[in-house]
């Protein structure tokens, strides 16, 4: 096992203990860790403050574990409806206010958790090191936002600051204490209610933001005149380093997808690698079960679609206007402007006031087009796939009555964690860096020629579960792209549906976490670089904007309303305007 990978399966093994830790701690089951961020369900949580930043701890465990438990101990000790909204609006109000919410959260320990008092101690102390270490405590600015933390923590938990750190404070924080003080001398005696918590809190943003507001440095205090004035170098890293001002998600807000460069691939003469594609197969689910089967699955789906009330011959015409663009249709005879037309000419000699002898060329908006629908069918689609089937099914039939020929394609792998692919690779002795290692299966639901009455039933093995494994995406992408090509409309629209990052067990653990990811980026920028295609996704739950250029976002739990329709042909329509 290469470095990489050993590093890539002990940073799954400490993300795994600590959000177990978390679970238990804040007393929530839907928490998780995706691309080093902590979600419940499908949501990013926020930092909240940034000694809690999973990224700036992975080479110390302990400290990762305190990160851990600094944010449980915001989950169970925050009324999040209060916090919000008490929560001033401009950021750096905002940020100090998180800042200090997130002090008064560690100080509620528990004294039966002695090892969380130490983990959440030493993690900040971690912090603040690495703070100092960058370079961040040599501008007036970054000293007051270091002090200010510094002593808030100090006085709200009952810690002291760090001995290392006491005389690079000590002229600033004398400064600084007395415009401070009635907010400082607060913080403790109300750290048990949150909401007179909050009002010291806000008169220490308040104050912080006052004397950051008059010119900058120039309104810092400077007893003994060591810090240059006006000094502004690094002043955006170290707002960001302090209170993590950039990072805007809201618990409520659609996560982005986490991406990821792949070490390996860059590394690679050849590029991307496929060890075999002895077993990779292009299928049409609707083949292999029973007429009974399908026609249980298609009673199903008209149930779900039937219940929505929709509108198709509306949503055609909607569809029809963002695809359409105006072709020569024929020539409008006998005007009175436009080009001469010579067969008229014998009725100007006949009637020489006769003034329609012209003819113009009509413009007919038509939509000469072709859209393919490549859906992700990896396990975590599952649960939604009946309402993905209601939205390809729809689309399929509102393009079709604007004679607009659809695919609806999918992708999948034949086994989990490589099946034979990964049997093979491990007989040849197991060869470093073999590429993709499973079986690839890409799925035909409806290809292009077939009418949608004679492929709906077809449609309907969609909701067959047992197809639901892992998925390659990049290389579904590009079999999706080439079946497309082979159309002679010219215009050509793919359309990814999925809810996250490709994912193969097998091929990740022989690569490394982000090979996959980083081949699906390689292959939508090609796409989108060749411009003979234009490429769009939806994402389930998810902001895919990192892997494509024209993207909505999704939240089918919210039902399949008005809004979700309208956002999907606003996406068409936008990116039909290139």
């Amino acid at each position: 096992m290469s470095d990489v990978q050993a590093a890539a399966r002990e940073q799954q093994r400490v993300e795994e203990l600590c959000v177990a830790a978390i679970r238990a701690l804040a007393g929530q089951r839907d928490l998780h860790f995706r691309g080093g961020r902590l979600h419940r369900g499908r949501r990013r949580l926020p930092l909240y403050a940034p000694h809690l930043h999973p990224r700036l701890q992975r080479d110390d465990f302990g400290a990762f574990r305190a990160a851990a438990d600094g944010l449980a101990l915001r989950l169970r000790g925050c009324d999040a409806a209060l916090h919000e909204r008490l929560r001033p609006h401009e950021p750096l109000r905002r940020g100090l206010f998180e800042l200090l919410e997130q002090f008064r959260c560690e100080a509620l320990v528990p004294a039966a958790w002695p090892g969380v008092r130490r983990n959440l101690a030493h993690g900040f102390e971690r912090w603040s090191q690495q703070f100092h270490d960058a370079g961040l405590t040599d501008t007036a600015r970054g000293i007051l936002l270091f002090t200010v933390a510094q002593i808030s923590r100090a006085r709200v938990t009952g810690q002291p600051v760090p001995e290392a750190l006491e005389d690079l404070l000590e002229a600033t924080r004398a400064g600084i204490v007395p415009l401070l003080g009635p907010g400082l001398a607060a913080l403790r005696r109300t750290r048990h209610d949150q909401a007179a918590y909050a009002a010291a809190a806000l008169q220490i943003a308040d104050a912080v933001a006052a004397l950051l507001a008059d010119a900058g440095a120039d309104a810092l205090p400077d007893p003994d005149g060591s810090r240059a004035e006006g000094d502004e170098r690094d002043e955006r890293t170290a707002f960001g380093f302090l209170l993590d001002l950039d990072d805007g998600a809201e618990p409520d807000a659609i996560a982005a997808v986490a991406t990821g460069r792949s070490r390996v691939l860059e590394g690679s003469d050849g590029g991307y690698r496929i060890f075999t594609s002895a077993y990779d197969r292009e299928l049409r689910p609707a083949a292999r079960l029973r007429r009974a089967e399908l026609d249980e699955y298609r009673q199903r789906l008209d149930g779900r679609i039937a219940a929505q009330g929709l509108n198709l011959p509306r949503l055609a015409r909607q569809l029809q206007a963002v695809l359409a663009r105006p072709r020569r249709d024929d020539w409008a005879d006998a005007q009175e402007e436009g080009l001469i037309d010579g067969r008229r000419l014998a009725q100007l000699i006949a009637s020489p006031t006769e003034r329609r002898l012209f003819r113009q060329v009509q413009r007919e908006p038509r939509a000469d087009a072709a859209v393919s629908f490549l859906i992700d069918c990896s396990g975590s689609m599952r649960q939604h796939i009946e309402s993905i089937a209601v939205l390809v099914d729809v689309l399929a039939r509102a393009l079709e009555m604007v004679a607009v020929p659809c695919e609806i394609l999918g992708f999948s792998t034949g086994a989990w964690n490589g099946g034979r692919a990964l049997r093979d690779w491990q007989r040849a002795g197991r060869p470093a860096h073999p590429g993709r290692l499973n079986e690839t299966a890409h799925l035909i639901f409806k290809d292009a020629a077939t009418p949608w009455r004679r492929a709906r039933r077809d449609i309907g093995a969609l909701l067959r579960p047992d197809r639901f494994r892992e998925g390659v995406d990049g290389e579904a992408l590009a079999w999706a792209a080439a079946r497309l090509r082979t159309r002679s409309e010219p215009r050509k629209l793919l359309v990814a549906v999925s809810d996250g990052c490709p994912m193969d067990g097998a091929t990740q653990a022989a690569n490394d976490a982000h090979y996959l990811d980083h081949h699906l980026q390689q292959v939508a920028a090609a796409i989108e670089a060749a411009g003979d295609i234009e490429l769009a996704a939806i994402g389930v739950g998810l902001d895919l904007s990192p892997y494509y250029g024209h993207c909505q976002a999704v939240d089918l739990d919210q039902g399949l309303g008005p809004a979700l329709w309208q956002d999907l042909v606003t996406l068409i329509g936008r990116h039909s305007r290139r």
